[in-house]
C-alpha cells in the first residue's frame, strides 16, 4: 500500500536540505506528477497541501480532472503536446512547459487568443541532444524567446529542462548548472521566474543547481500503472 502522506514528507524534506545548497536559496515548488495515477491518489495529494499537478496526456487529464476539484490548484502540462491537440491544452493547463518550436508556439498562441486568454509557457530545452526527448537546441533559445516576446496572447515564464536518466546521477550536475546559467542571463534581461528542472532520480540536485520547479511522481505516489 502506497503511503502518500509519508512518501510526501519526506520529498518535502528532501527539498528543504537541498536549497541549502541551492545559488538562490528561494522557495521551490513541488509539481506531484500524477499522470497515470487515479484520481483518488491526487485528492490525497490535494488534501494534503499540494498546489500544482503535472499531466503529461491530455486525454488522460481531461478525464481525470473532471473527478478533481481543482480550484486554486496550478496545472501543469509537462508532456510533448502535439499541434492537434493545443486548442484542448490551452483550455486545460495554467502553464505549458514542453514549448519546443516556433510552429507550436504559434499555434498556442492562436488558440490562446481565441478564447481571450494569456496563456503562460515555459521553452523546453534539449540540452543534451538526445534523440528520444523534445526541446529545441540551446541555439534557438533566443530567438524563440524573441518570437514569443511578440506574440500578445503568450507570457514566456521560463525554461524547461529533463536531464538524461544517468547511471551516476551526479552526471547531471553540469547540465543543470548550464540551464540555470541560461535562465539567469535571460530572467535578468525579462524577469523570468521559472526554471523547471529536476525528477524523482534527480531533483535533489537539480535544486542544488537552481531550479525552482522540481517535477515528482514516483517518489509521491510509487512506480505508475501504464495498464
Amino acid at each position: 500500500m502506497i503511503d502518500i502522506a509519508k512518501n510526501l514528507e519526506d520529498v518535502r524534506n528532501r527539498i528543504e536540505k537541498a536549497q541549502q545548497k541551492s545559488p538562490t536559496k528561494n522557495p521551490v515548488t513541488l509539481i506531484a506528477v500524477t499522470k497515470n495515477h487515479p484520481p483518488e491518489f491526487v485528492k490525497t495529494a490535494l488534501n494534503l497541501g499540494i498546489k500544482d499537478i503535472g499531466e503529461n496526456r491530455i486525454q488522460e487529464a481531461q478525464e481525470k480532472f473532471q473527478h478533481l476539484n481543482l480550484d486554486g490548484i496550478q496545472k501543469h502540462l509537462i508532456g510533448h503536446l502535439q499541434t492537434n491537440k493545443v486548442n484542448r491544452a490551452v483550455e486545460l493547463f495554467d502553464l505549458i512547459h514542453s514549448i519546443d518550436s516556433e510552429h507550436l508556439l504559434r499555434a498556442v498562441a492562436r488558440s490562446a487568443e481565441k478564447i481571450d486568454k494569456i496563456q503562460d509557457i515555459l521553452i523546453q530545452i534539449n540540452l543534451a541532444h538526445e534523440e528520444s526527448k523534445s526541446g529545441i537546441d540551446l541555439d534557438s533559445l533566443d530567438s524563440l524567446v524573441e518570437i514569443s516576446q511578440e506574440l500578445p496572447s503568450i507570457r514566456l515564464r521560463g525554461l524547461m529542462f529533463i536531464a538524461p536518466n544517468f547511471e551516476d546521477v551526479e552526471n547531471t550536475r553540469p547540465l543543470f548548472r548550464e540551464m540555470f546559467s541560461q535562465f539567469r542571463r535571460l530572467r535578468d534581461k525579462m524577469n523570468l521566474e521559472i526554471l523547471s528542472m529536476g525528477m524523482t532520480h534527480d531533483f535533489e540536485i537539480a535544486i542544488e543547481e537552481g531550479a525552482t520547479h522540481v517535477r515528482i511522481g514516483t517518489a509521491i505516489f510509487g512506480v505508475r500503472n501504464y495498464e
